[in-house]
């Protein structure tokens, strides 16, 4: 299982398994064409088991997972290009080269500027033309470094702030748009803590030998990185900015406190944002950030908000200029030349993550390709490989896994009456999304060049920006996804009460139509359970079940929710992958819940669907 990064409003979505498809875009949507007419051949029911996979000399009730999988485990090797390995990556592996032909297919072609298979073409082949990057290096960000070096004082800094936000820079603080918490029908602007080059404050702080060798390779490579795009003065520059970042890590909250949805939730009106960080120009942030007629913002952060003020006045606007020339240059470093794109792998890939070689250049393109114009890509993607047949038989298991939480809710011996009525009532107003949205994004107001990727990426970025901006004052749209078709994973969103599946997860082993029912409720539907299970865990469940953030549990249910799942964090945190570090049980709470509820509801759920007849034995397994 893995979590989508935590920057908002991707933190807030709550996720299951699978690989990283970038960040979702967001436009004005067109009709979805009918369901793709797609023959799926009928085969016989096989039991969907994989006795390759398996270690038959094991005790199942020793070692369950060793018994299930160790013939995998004994044979399967990390690829030198990933820094781990699972049947997930196999899956998405697959998805990834059924949209490289897709892909290929427009970058290959002689279509009219502004279509979207021009748009996919150029946007593929300007990041695989490495030769007209390395003759650019650096020169797509002079207007960048200019527009920094010309910052003159704190107003121009506040100003510089919101511009670098709309291009995804990475600035001390982000804005973005997601749903309101207190009201899901529209859309509100919130905050979230960043500024840190490193993943989080933790790598900042502890004093381990470990966190301080990484600390140090990113000095180095903060000094290696300025060198290799003509910058000056690069070992200063990267001990200046070590120490600014190193302060704003300081006062970041903890990781586990971001999952507290309450905490989070402050809206602020925008009178009042001096109150909050007296010094700031908060006047020309708003009006550069094109929100100020707006009624207010949430602020996320508060603590951090109030100390970054005292930060951002005490760093002189030399020091200011140093960090925001390397979030420039760390932003764009892997669509720029081949050097300053192989030392940023050596660094964040490499020395962070154990990944020995980089991934082949037309897997990052492909990427690429999926994080900006992913529904163009998309809507061929299902037409090519998502049958109808499995959009049925998964709201068929959708269906059942719902029975199943309503049993267990109905059961639950420790919560009242009046918190169970508020779980059920949410439990059937969850919105089950699966396969592709019902309306696709329109990008045709996106320019995309084949000579420019750094500005393909920029104009990219403004894009999603300026659209969010056009839709503030109207309504919600609810048919609207976080993740593209072809990405495998799955998502539970608190505020719309509605679990997505894409439709590339919906593939063996995770989903086969041809499988005995056995497997698949043990595959996908502990997916689903898992994703239904984040409607009631430590922070699904402060939502209610039209999405509204508010308590609807009683004092004393919630005190007894705290107790148990504190057992929960307990174990969790004792669990150690390695000597020297343990798993954060509290950080990880939210996941923990949604896998043991998964698979046991999971279990309730096949157990229905078998209306009291007896589950098959294939393979010399029953079903159970």
């Amino acid at each position: 299982m893995r979590k989508l990064a935590s920057a908002l409003p991707l933190a807030l979505l709550l996720t299951a398994c699978g690989q990283d498809s970038g960040a979702p875009q967001t436009s004005q949507a067109e009709p979805a064409p009918a369901a793709p007419p797609i023959e799926t051949p009928v085969a016989e029911k096989h039991s969907g088991l994989i006795p390759d996979f398996m270690d038959t000399d094991v005790r199942p009730g020793d070692d369950f997972n060793a018994f299930v999988n160790g013939g995998w485990m004994a044979t399967a090797e990390i690829p030198a290009d990933r820094a781990s390995n699972s049947v997930g990556l196999m899956v998405h592996e697959q998805s990834q080269d059924n949209v490289k032909i897709i892909i290929e297919e427009s970058a290959e072609g002689d279509f009219p500027h502004g279509s979207d298979e021009q748009k996919v073409g150029d946007l593929y082949n300007s990041y695989m033309d490495m030769e007209t990057r390395n003759a650019k290096g650096v020169e797509p960000l002079a207007a960048e470094f200019a527009k920094i070096q010309a910052l003159e004082d704190y107003e121009d800094l506040a100003v510089y702030f919101a511009e670098a936000n709309k291009l995804g820079i990475n600035m001390p603080f982000a804005l973005a748009q997601y749903v309101d918490f207190k009201d899901p029908n529209t859309y509100m602007m919130y905050t979230w803590q960043g500024g840190l080059g490193l993943p989080e404050r933790e790598y900042y702080l502890e004093e381990d030998e470990k966190q301080a060798s990484i600390r140090a390779a990113y000095v180095a490579h903060i000094e290696k990185m300025f060198e290799l795009a003509g910058l000056p003065g690069g070992a200063d520059a990267a001990a200046t900015i070590m120490a600014l970042e190193t302060t704003m890590a300081r006062e970041h909250m903890k990781k586990e406190d971001t999952r507290d949805m309450v905490a989070l939730y402050n809206k602020i009106p925008l009178a009042d944002l001096p109150e909050l960080m007296p010094a700031f120009a908060w006047d020309s942030w708003l009006k550069t950030a094109v929100i100020s007629d707006i009624d207010g913002l949430v602020v996320t952060q508060m603590d951090y908000m109030k100390k970054l003020d005292g930060i951002i006045s005490s760093t002189g606007i030399d020091d200011w200029k140093t960090f925001l020339t390397w979030k420039a240059l760390n932003a764009n470093a892997s669509y720029l030349n081949e050097a300053l794109d192989a030392q940023n792998f050596e660094f964040y890939s490499k020395t962070l993550r154990g990944v020995e070689q980089q991934l082949p250049q037309w897997k990052r393109a492909v990427s690429n390709v999926n994080a900006n114009l992913g529904e163009v890509v998309g809507k061929v993607y299902v037409a090519r490989h998502f049958p109808p047949e499995a959009k049925e038989a998964m709201l068929e298991l959708v269906n059942n896994l719902v029975k199943a939480y309503d049993v267990s809710i109905r059961e639950l011996d420790w919560m009242g009456e009046e918190t169970r009525a508020q779980a059920l009532d949410k439990l059937h107003k969850f919105t089950p999304k699966i396969g592709y949205p019902d309306k696709w994004k329109d990008y045709s107001s996106l320019e995309i060049r084949e000579d420019d990727l750094v500005g393909n990426m920029q104009r990219s970025a403004l894009f999603v920006y300026e659209t969010n901006l056009a839709r503030q004052g109207g309504p919600v749209d609810k048919t609207e996804w976080a993740m593209t078709p072809q990405t495998v994973n799955a998502y539970y969103n608190p505020p719309l009460n509605e679990i997505v599946f894409p439709a590339a997860i919906l593939q063996p082993p995770f989903f086969d139509l041809n499988a005995d029912d056995a497997v698949n409720y043990g595959a996908i539907g502990a997916v689903i359970g898992h994703e239904i299970g984040h409607g009631f865990d430590d922070s699904g469940s402060t939502f209610d079940g039209d999405g509204v953030l508010r308590n609807g549990w009683t004092d004393e249910d919630r005190a007894e929710f705290e107790n148990r799942t504190a057992k929960l964090i307990d174990q969790y945190s004792e669990f150690r992958p390695y000597e020297d570090i343990a798993v954060n049980g509290e950080f990880t709470l939210g996941e923990n819940i949604g896998d043991l509820g998964g698979l046991s509801i999971a279990l309730l759920a096949y157990e229905i669907s078998l209306d009291n007849e007896e589950a098959p034995v294939m393979d010399g397994y029953t079903g159970e």
